[in-house]
């Protein structure tokens, strides 16, 4: 398993693209917002390999009143009807673009739906049916390995299932990291479905999920109010309990916060 170092480099509230502490009325404003159109959970966003696994094993570890749920990832990387959709996907991205995408955004919505009716707000989830539009669906889009018509036909299941059927959370958590640093990861975890990916393609990742999280561009208006909490993880943390510990409390501080809007 890929170990990380986090450290806090960012906490931010973004409503529309300012930077602001949000007080008295303004804040009575947006409670009423906050909690009518928001999924009470986080989710842990980041590249390929950045660590978001060990992230929230060790987040979970370092405090009980914490829930996690992991990505379905197994879903596309084993056998589906005797295939892996996502080793497919790395050998031949034309062929298996609209597949994988469409196969992710079922099981994330699924997700989505059944930890709507979950009630603790303590709860992390590893990527969202966001991050599977707007940094990996879009990378296809841009790279060519989906044509028109598939863009098309997967953009009607966003406006149905993003826009009309999922709520944003009350905060992200952005795991961030070089691409170099996740090449590295995932040439060290050497799953069998990742052998051919290509430190070109985490460069990509990683530039749609700065527009994603950090610049906010081209995304849901309702995206755009949503809390970013970005965190380094560029170094190794796992054997250090004492740093695990300070950046465990950086992120229930953020819960503290975002809960209070």
């Amino acid at each position: 398993m890929m170990v990380v170092d986090i450290t806090l480099s960012l906490i931010s509230l973004k409503l529309h693209n300012e930077n602001c502490i949000i007080k008295g009325r303004r804040r009575q404003k947006l409670y009423k917002y906050h909690t009518k159109w928001k999924y009470n959970m986080y989710i842990v966003e980041g590249n390929i390999g950045v660590g978001k696994s060990t992230f929230l094993n060790l987040l979970k570890n370092g405090c009980s009143k914490i829930e996690t749920i992991q990505e379905p990832v197994s879903t596309w990387d084993k056998n589906v009807s005797g295939e892996s959709v996502l080793g497919n996907f790395y050998k031949n991205p034309t062929r298996w673009a609209y597949t994988i995408e469409t196969l992710a955004m079922i099981y994330r919505t699924r997700d989505y739906a059944k930890e709507q009716k979950n009630a603790n707000p303590n709860r992390v989830m590893e990527r969202s049916v966001y991050s599977g539009h707007y940094c990996f669906a879009y990378n296809s889009l841009k790279s060519g390995f989906l044509n028109s018509a598939e863009w098309a036909i997967y953009q009607k299941w966003v406006d149905f299932l993003l826009r009309d059927q999922c709520k944003p959370p009350l905060g992200f958590i952005y795991l961030k990291s070089t691409p170099e640093t996740c090449f590295q990861r995932v040439k060290k975890r050497n799953r069998a479905s990742e052998k051919n990916l290509t430190i070109e393609t985490l460069k990509k990742i990683h530039e749609f999920h700065e527009r994603f999280l950090v610049q906010k561009k081209d995304i849901f208006e309702e995206l755009k109010n949503t809390p970013v909490l970005i965190l380094n993880c560029n170094k190794n943390f796992l054997e250090n309990d004492m740093v695990m510990h300070e950046k465990t409390n950086k992120v229930l501080r953020f819960f503290k916060e975002t809960q209070r809007l």
